[in-house]
């Protein structure tokens, strides 16, 4: 009961469960379809981005497959545990989302294109669901790493929700906030839709574009 109570509240730090200081298990050294390494330190040039937009699978291999991107990893972001693991996340007694993390270089994709991926390629009005995904792990976030980022992520926000009306949407829901830490998921998570082809993938956008041009992230 415990569980089901937080598929629908993000648990407050007092009631999250504690986590652990250092993690439970190891991450992979290289991306399997990029070749990069997968934790920092990156090249300079590069920049990062991180979002949520249901169930971690499908939403990497959406972002690998930008020209532009260097590497990308999936993990957890937004709660309160430190060094989750994945069933920890599931419980909902974390308050993390599934989260991805890309790393770019914007001389190649500007973080506009990236979050025109992001809106388009999810729901980003359902709250704590995605399709048939439920739970608080699954909503939609963007957690940014300067102004510029948020900037950009507010504005575009904005032009999307008139477009997203239109067709009969509701308010959208999405999380837009500093970035927290990000916490590395299980190798078997990494890169899953590389592994199994055939996998599960509950990504599921609305057909709407986004307008984006209406705000640029600073050099």
């Amino acid at each position: 009961m415990i569980f089901n109570r937080f598929k629908n509240r993000i648990p407050t730090a007092e009631e999250a469960l504690p986590g652990r200081a250092e993690p439970a298990f190891a991450v992979p050294d290289r991306h399997t379809v990029l070749g990069h390494p997968l934790l920092g330190p990156y090249p300079a040039g590069l920049e990062t981005a991180d979002f949520g937009l249901g169930c971690f699978w499908g939403a990497e291999r959406r972002f690998w497959q930008v020209p532009g991107v260097w590497t990308t990893l999936v993990g957890y972001q937004g709660g309160h545990t430190s060094n989750p693991t994945y069933e920890e996340v599931c419980s909902g007694l974390t308050g993390h989302t599934e989260a991805v993390r890309v790393v770019f270089d914007p001389a190649r994709v500007s973080y506009e294109e990236l979050l025109k991926v992001f809106w388009e390629a999810h729901d980003p009005t359902q709250g704590f669901r995605q399709g048939n995904d439920t739970g608080t792990q699954y909503r939609s976030t963007i957690h940014t790493h300067s102004p510029a980022q948020q900037a950009a992520a507010e504005a575009t926000r904005a032009a999307f929700q008139p477009v997203l009306t239109a067709r009969g949407y509701g308010p959208i829901t999405t999380e837009i906030v500093p970035a927290g830490p990000f916490w590395p998921a299980e190798s078997y998570h990494q890169q899953y839709l590389d592994k199994n082809p055939a996998g599960y993938c509950g990504l599921g956008g609305t057909g709407a574009s986004c307008p984006i041009g209406v705000a640029r992230t600073e050099s």
